[in-house]
């Protein structure tokens, strides 16, 4: 899952060990910042969001967020108000996690739950059981 979405995103280079872990010390640090509740924006202080991944550029500058709405429900409304957040939540994040610089973000919805529940779906179907069992 974590390793599709740094292929896409950087032409099938692995990303490095600190991409790694600034990507997990800026996910820690939005989601207390978005728990909170320091977001203004009604789209998202009305809703429950986890922070599932952030993904970081080589050069540490562009973070794309990976979000999940808590409890389901429509999730363009969330990110856009995630995006008009996007400057406060650079300022707030700068704050608490020391980098040269703070890093641009984008988000995104995470579908890898959905994808997993899918799969989960098709083995379990009675058509793929009756292939495994050799029926």
């Amino acid at each position: 899952m974590t390793t599709e979405r740094h292929v896409r995103g950087s032409r099938h280079r692995e990303p490095s060990q600190r991409q790694l872990r600034v990507g997990e010390e800026l996910r820690h640090a939005l989601a207390r910042i978005i728990e909170r509740g320091e977001i203004r924006d009604p789209e998202v202080a009305r809703r429950g969001v986890t922070v599932t991944e952030v993904s970081v550029s080589p050069d540490l500058r562009q973070a794309t967020v990976f979000v999940v709405p808590l409890g389901g429900g429509e999730i363009a409304p969330l990110l856009a108000g995630l995006k008009r957040a996007a400057p406060f939540l650079r300022r707030e994040v700068a704050r608490h996690v020391q980098l040269r610089m703070a890093p641009e973000f984008a988000f995104a919805a995470d579908d890898s739950f959905d994808r997993a529940e899918r799969i989960d779906e098709l083995l379990n179907s009675p058509a793929v059981r009756r292939d495994l069992d050799g029926d």
